[in-house]
């Protein structure tokens, strides 16, 4: 074996530690590393390295994995939903007007950076400027175990639209007319099955995980291949995938590849420029103006009669500058359409609302309770079917989360007390699922105070918790106390010292998930031999008949 294939060099040692040092920096301040990341870009562009084909090879294919796993979670008929299409057009096209209209005046202020700006140029930096980074809210809503909220695919949704139109620029931006052979991929859904009965042959394991980043990167280069844009392709073949029974497998499979080559792309950002004092003032201003963009979201969002919680959640997860805004960028750069300040001025925003967007994001909540009572006075009185108040009536039961665990909880329960159980979930996809078993579950989210302001309790006796995270079990532990709830409460946890935590908010019983789960099985097995050898018991003989 030639161990000069697996060495590492001391300058690519230096990088990955730098990188690591950064990203723990950050995490510990209460920043995503993706953050540190940035910085680390920043310092070695500094220093004078540069980025090299193998970072950006690293940087792509960790956007192509992105997109990918994102078509696996994809609902499309959601995409029609006025609340994501119309509020992302209509978000875009005012950011432009107001942004283009904006950088206009300022190229008779006299400042260097703005006195080459005609109509087109300020058209194109204002259209850089009006993404939100779909990096980043995967992430931040990853991170949270709140991907299946009803705010997180409703700014999910918002993000791939204006995605669509940043695929339709690089298009045409490129001069390339896409290859006639491009028809062919309208006929993709007819290899669906293949594709199906491929992944149900694959099973489990390394095979699942070759097969799935053969798909994504295969759908990317099959699109580069007709001059289609490569993700595009990555994220379609995901949606292709989407309603088979093992892509929630596939995506957390694909999750730690998807982290690690998203590594390179923010050091690549960072790479992009050195920022001189001037880059640094327009992008501190450009960053104080991403506000502005974020109120436009929040108000939109409520015009299309979304609650005010759910506006001001999507709203804040929106509440930054994207990567495709340098990739539009660098073309505006390559083509002579901007100056190459722009390019660098534009990543030092981006980074900066990064650093802006990530506390207010993991404070979301936080932030929403305490000014409900100001943002709720701009909500419509009319609620969408997804937003009803919840109605408990006739349940002496109810069950936090239904995912797996949930279920059979639920399924136990039911059996014993029929009619009598309720499930209550956030996961927009798991409601619905449960909606075609018939079992009554209800859409809602443990993180809302307005939901534990409606709900009545007085009838509830018993309480399960089987939320995806502690910090959601320890807070809907904590509400049912402060609502007065004289019931017995019983939660899950995965390690034991989450357990006397529970215990000390009020939960009356607190099982360890992994040692449950073997004790389980065996009073499973166990009812069910001795039910087996009593109808054995039980049968009448027939000898001598």
């Amino acid at each position: 074996m030639d161990l000069n294939l697996i060495v590492i060099s001391l300058q690519e040692t230096e990088w990955i530690f730098a990188t690591f040092l950064m990203g723990l920096i950050a995490f510990k301040i209460g920043l995503p590393p993706m953050v540190g990341f940035l910085v680390v870009g920043f310092i070695f562009k500094g220093v004078g390295l540069e980025s090299t084909h193998e970072l950006r090879e690293i940087a792509d294919l960790g956007v192509t994995l992105m997109l990918f796993t994102i078509g696996l979670k994809l609902d499309v008929k959601s995409l029609l939903r006025i609340q994501i299409w119309g509020v992302a057009s209509a978000h875009m096209l005012i950011t432009i007007i107001v942004y283009a209209g904006l950088f206009l005046m300022l190229s008779f202020s006299g400042l260097a950076v703005f006195s080459d700006i005609d109509i087109w140029t300020a058209l194109l930096i204002a259209f850089a400027l009006s993404f939100s980074s779909t990096v980043f809210a995967v992430k931040v809503l990853e991170g949270k175990n709140e991907m299946g909220a009803l705010y997180a695919q409703i700014a999910i949704g918002i993000l791939i639209v204006q995605d669509i139109f940043a695929v339709i620029f690089l298009t045409a931006s490129t001069g390339k007319i896409p290859s006639v052979w491009a028809l062919a991929l309208l006929g993709l859904p007819i290899i669906r099955p293949v594709l199906y009965k491929i992944m149900d042959q694959v099973e489990h394991g390394e095979l699942l995980v070759l097969y799935s980043l053969i798909l994504a990167i295969g759908g990317a280069t099959l699109f580069e291949l007709v001059g289609m844009k490569a993700d595009l392709g990555a994220l379609i073949f995901g949606v292709l995938l989407a309603q088979h029974s093992k892509a929630s497998e596939v995506s957390k499979t694909l999750y730690n590849f998807k982290d690690l080559f998203l590594v390179g792309f923010f050091v690549n950002i960072g790479l992009s420029g050195s920022p001189s004092i001037e880059n640094l003032m327009i992008a501190s201003i450009l960053s104080i103006l991403m506000f502005a963009k974020v109120f436009l979201f929040y108000w939109l969002s409520l015009k299309t009669l979304l609650r005010a919680r759910t506006s001001f959640l999507t709203s804040l997860s929106l509440a930054n500058y994207s990567e495709f805004g340098l990739i539009v960028g660098a073309i505006g750069v390559s083509n002579g359409w901007m100056s190459s300040d722009w390019l660098i001025t534009i990543a030092i925003a981006l980074a900066i609302t990064f650093v802006i967007a990530s506390p207010l994001n993991a404070n979301a909540h936080d932030l929403y309770a305490k000014y409900s009572c100001r943002l709720r006075l701009w909500q419509s009185a009319t609620r969408l079917e997804d937003e009803l108040p919840v109605d408990v009536t006739g349940a002496e039961i109810l069950v936090f989360g239904m995912g797996r665990i949930g279920t059979g909880v639920y399924e136990d329960l039911n059996y014993h007390f029929p009619n009598k159980v309720k499930g209550i979930d956030f996961n927009t996809g798991v409601f619905k699922e449960h909606d075609v078993y018939k079992r009554k579950v209800i859409y809602a989210d443990v993180m809302d105070k307005d939901f534990w302001g409606s709900v009545d309790l007085s009838n509830i006796s018993m309480v399960f918790l089987n939320l995806p995270d502690f910090d959601k079990n320890l807070f809907t532990v904590t509400q049912l106390k402060e609502r007065g709830f004289q019931g017995h409460i019983a939660a899950i946890a995965m390690y034991d010292d989450e357990i006397s935590i529970l215990k000390d908010a009020g939960a009356a019983a607190v099982y360890n998930f992994y040692s449950e789960a073997g004790i389980g099985f065996a009073e499973h097995v166990r009812h069910n031999l001795l039910d087996s050898k009593k109808s054995l018991n039980e049968t009448p003989s027939v000898k001598g008949q």
